[in-house]
């Protein structure tokens, strides 16, 4: 995530402000985007005494469409299957079905429209956990914390999140929302400490809460009355207790228990697999179509790193419901005969730019080609940075980039639309997978000696400047989060850096000091903190389909269908300021990475057992994935709580810029590659 951004934003708020409440704002009345201050005063401030809960129906749990157990929300607890259907059409038999009048509202009444989250077939594989349990002390109670997860496996541990395929619990940290303002709506957070596995029913149970002084607290009414039923006499629930009397948890002590399906491969990576084989299909063999638009010859007066620079543009298929793919465009599903994407007018293409940065070293041996992802709502311009131009001409690269449309720059009035209103986020998901598919077909460009290897272009002294025996992936912040999804289904790649990388934005977003930009917005249009975990939780279900978070559990040893295999090397920052370190933890032990060892410094983590279920690398030369933590010793280790860090200097830019990293990543960057210890045997 890149702070430049943060402009950016500010001037999307400027489009909003008429937009979330027009009697506010007039275009006069506009605000100047480059002074902050002017935007955060013209951004509507509601009280929150005057702004109605939701809706009705959210408060009187027992109404149609609520589950009742939890009575501070209606679709609380959540995930939950009660807000699912039978469906034998779908992979793991189960529908959402999320009533409309449930859903969170802003601040103009208008409740997040359910339509899109109903196409899936279960939660997201990341899904925190939540509900309320009224004045719970989580220490009192004995609940695995974020610093000692292993807890969560403890026999007589008071949270239980069960596999009922295996019978075995799931790893977990639980945490109270460090946002809460009002105690009785607090949300108590499980978050899984690797992700969920697909298409699988899991059954959480909470017994013997306990507060502040250590008393137990008793269970909501309605769940009582299902506990305490005569065994046989619950409905659906019998099977929920049956799942956990197998597991050793005695019905009598629950305080809350209920179940939920996790979606299924194919609801998560579908539609990508979709466009991807449609796309490349419709190519019969060849490559992409290009044009070479501009050539910038470099001295070494003029840039030491580069010997060229390269703009063009490339043509992509267009699975979006506009000729041009815009911002805000969703897919287009027409003529659609399996619910899947299908091609605007069954032929329409968008038009991709791309930028290429080719080392100087190629001058005398052919760069190494490697598409270069860029961060938090930023562009392909972040390719000429000076870290990566140093990194191309110390390691002979050539990087090249597009925009990641659905998180670029351009969709900033979109990201806008949907801080107002969630409802709009379909849009992001949506166009976010055709910029995987843009990326796709970059590297296809790169790597087929048919394409720019043989435009002049990209040749020198009558040879070609790329070595095209492969092609790779290095990406940062962004770039390593959704980046996580391109190398789950690359298939001209099979060795890639995620770079200050994590996933599961609903982890993330909380943690991020670049959020507190956007909630400024998000906040003010959904002022309820019990309803903004809500949002983050329905977000993730399809941010599931564009970030590494759906993609995890296929991106190394189990490679989707017509896929091959990846190598992943993460590289994060020790206490950065704007991806977390915890969802990259979360993301290596979801996709195997091995840590190296040290990891890092004394005093340096907060874990009663650092990099816990996260296997050491044994040895060097290392031929699997692995996670290598950066640690500039400017900044505290992050805190806790959901909340981002502030202390320090931001370390986000400090392992790209280290000689010892770009050697590192060098050398896994290669057809038969590894990671080597750039460190000397210590923490990096």
């Amino acid at each position: 995530m890149t702070r430049g951004s943060r402009l950016g934003l500010l001037m999307a708020v400027v489009s909003l402000v008429a937009g979330l409440a027009p009697h506010v704002a007039r275009a006069a009345d506009l605000p100047d985007p480059t002074d902050p201050a002017s935007v955060v005063k013209a951004i509507p401030q509601v009280p929150p005494d005057a702004v109605p809960r939701t809706n009705p129906v959210t408060d009187a749990t027992g109404l149609a469409g609520c589950d009742g157990r939890d009575r501070t929300e209606c679709l609380f607890p959540f995930p939950n299957d009660r807000f699912t259907v039978a469906d034998r059409g779908t992979a793991t038999g189960r529908r959402v079905n999320l009533p409309l009048l449930a859903m969170p509202r802003n601040i103009a009444g208008k409740p997040i429209d359910p339509s899109e989250l109903n196409r899936n077939d279960g939660f997201s594989p990341g899904s925190m956990i939540l509900t309320v349990v009224p004045g719970v002390d989580l220490g009192k109670t004995g609940a695995a914390p974020i610093t000692d997860m292993a807890r969560s496996l403890d026999p007589d541990q008071p949270i239980v999140v069960l596999n009922t395929r295996t019978g075995k619990r799931h790893p977990f940290w639980a945490e109270l929302d460090s946002n809460a303002t009002n105690p009785a709506r607090r949300a108590l957070i499980i978050r899984p400490a690797v992700n969920f596995d697909e298409g699988t029913r899991y059954v959480v149970a909470l017994r013997r809460m306990r507060d502040a002084k250590g008393h137990l607290i008793p269970p909501s009414p309605a769940f009582r009355a299902e506990r305490d039923a005569r065994k046989g006499t619950a409905g659906h629930m019998e099977s929920v207790f049956a799942s956990l009397d197998n597991a050793g948890v005695n019905r009598r002590d629950l305080f809350l228990a209920w179940d939920f399906t996790v979606a299924s491969r194919q609801n998560l990576t579908g539609r990508l697999l979709h466009i991807r084989d449609d796309a490349f299909a419709s190519l019969h063999g060849g490559a992409p179509s290009f044009t070479v638009d501009t050539v910038s010859d470099f001295t070494p007066a003029q840039n030491h790193a580069l010997l060229r620079q390269v703009h063009g543009s490339f043509t992509v298929p267009n699975y979006l419901n506009t000729p041009t793919g815009s911002t805000g465009s969703r897919f287009n599903y027409l003529g659609s005969k399996d619910g899947l994407p299908t091609r605007l007018g069954g032929t329409a293409t968008l038009t991709a730019k791309y930028t290429c940065n080719i080392s100087r070293a190629a001058a005398t041996k052919p760069a190494r080609p490697s598409l270069y992802g860029h961060g938090l709502l930023g562009s392909q311009d972040e390719v000429n940075a000076g870290n990566v131009q140093t990194m191309a001409a110390t390691q002979d690269f050539m990087f090249c980039a597009t925009d990641w449309i659905g998180m670029a720059t351009e969709d900033l009035p979109t990201v806008g639309s949907i801080l107002v209103d969630v409802s709009n986020f379909p849009a992001l998901a949506d166009r976010s997978q055709q910029g995987i598919l843009d990326f796709l077909f970059l590297a296809r460009l790169m790597k087929d000696p048919r394409a720019f290897a043989s435009n002049a272009a990209f040749r020198a002294n009558g040879r070609s400047l790329i070595d095209t025996s492969a092609v790779y992936y290095d990406g940062n912040s962004q770039g390593g989060i959704m980046g996580g999804a391109l190398m789950a289904v690359a298939q001209d790649i099979t060795r890639g850096v995620l770079g200050v990388p994590g996933m599961n934005y609903s982890t993330l977003l909380n943690r991020s000091v670049d959020f507190a930009t956007y909630s400024a917005v998000m906040y003010n249009a959904y002022p309820d903190k019990l309803d903004q975990q809500l949002v983050f939780a329905l977000m993730q279900m399809l941010w599931d389909r564009a970030e590494a978070d759906g993609y995890a559990l296929h991106m190394t040893t189990r490679p989707l269908p017509n896929t091959p295999a990846h190598t992943i090397l993460m590289t994060p920052a020790v206490g950065d300021h704007q991806v977390a370190n915890v969802a990259a933890e979360v993301e290596a032990r979801t996709i195997g990475a091995a840590v190296h060892w040290p990891a890092v410094g004394a005093g340096r983590s907060f874990d009663v057992t650092p990099f816990w279920g996260i296997a050491r690398i044994p040895a060097y030369p290392y031929r699997g994935s692995a996670i290598v933590m950066w640690d500039s010793h400017k900044t505290p280790v992050a805190p806790t709580g959901n909340v981002p860090p502030s202390a320090g200097q931001d370390p986000h830019e400090y392992p790209r810029a280290q000689a010892a990293d770009q050697a590192m990543k060098s050398a896994f960057l290669q057809p038969d590659g590894a990671v080597v210890d750039t460190c000397a045997g210590k923490p990096c």
